[in-house]
């Protein structure tokens, strides 16, 4: 259930929302979690527009973006972070019109620590979270069994 943060100049990007949801999703399909209501509807992106002058690397330059994504401990081996790193630097340069945006687009993994996942009120630890996934796909399985 990651959360996706994104900082970059005003005026990047044309369709933020749908910049946000790509990245949702591409970072949902990299984890190969479930396709199940608690992870669709708990793994967002936050889309943040910088005002002009607010961005700069040492030599001045400002055409950046930077992807933070934090996710619970583990959640990505090595393989899957190199997938995340690749995937969402390509949403961003594509989402912006700009494919030298590549170069420029910065993404950041960060793991909360095991038992530093608040989800309705509650700072879940990985078993936690595991378990309320297997009910929640229990729970689906069977509904769908009742109905069918």
């Amino acid at each position: 259930m990651p959360m996706i943060d994104v900082y970059a100049t005003a005026g990047t990007f044309a369709d933020k929302h749908r910049l946000a949801a790509d990245l949702a999703a591409a970072v949902m399909a990299v984890e190969q979690v479930p396709d199940i209501p608690m992870f669709r509807q708990n793994t967002a992106a936050f889309v943040h527009e910088l005002p002009a002058g607010d961005l700069s690397n040492v030599d001045g330059g400002s055409n950046y973006v930077r992807v933070q994504v934090l996710t619970n401990a583990g959640a990505l081996d090595r393989g899957k972070q190199l997938a995340v790193v690749e995937r969402l630097t390509h949403i961003v340069a594509d989402a912006a019109g700009d494919p030298s945006l590549f170069a420029r687009t910065w993404v950041l993994l960060t793991e909360a620590p095991d038992g530093g996942w608040g989800l309705e009120g509650h700072a879940n630890t990985n078993a936690e979270l595991v378990a309320a996934a297997r009910a929640q796909i229990a729970s689906l399985q069977a509904g769908q069994g009742a109905g069918g």
